[in-house]
């Protein structure tokens, strides 16, 4: 009679006040339930728009452009190579990356050959 009582998760806590009730006059609750309720014959499409493409810079440019925003100013020089090495665990000094391996790359086709056992 009070309203809708529901559950949510609060992300901006932590532990046991992460776990939240609510409740809203029913008419409330049915505007905010359908506020993520599409139109007939839409697709809700999460990744999508100026930032989801490999061509985001691009896409920022031009709309800085088309909004006559000023360029911001170019980023500070980066770190020289000493800074940007780790340091090691157990001295504290810094370490010299030797070789890296990629992770979890996996192959777009089948080898070229195969190898016999002979």
């Amino acid at each position: 009679e009070d309203g809708v009582t529901f559950r949510y998760k609060d992300y901006r806590r932590d532990g046991d006040a992460r776990h939240r009730t609510m409740t809203l006059s029913t008419d409330e609750f049915i505007r905010r339930f359908l506020v993520h309720v599409l139109p007939r014959g839409f697709h809700r499409i999460r990744h999508y728009g100026l930032l989801a493409t490999g061509r985001c810079k691009a896409n920022i440019a031009r709309a800085r452009e088309l909004l006559a925003v000023p360029v911001p100013p170019e980023a500070t020089k980066p770190a020289s190579s000493a800074e940007r090495r780790p340091p090691c665990p157990c001295c504290g000094g810094r370490m010299l990356v030797i070789e890296s391996f990629e992770g979890n790359v996996r192959a777009r086709a089948p080898p070229s050959h195969r190898w016999r056992a002979g």
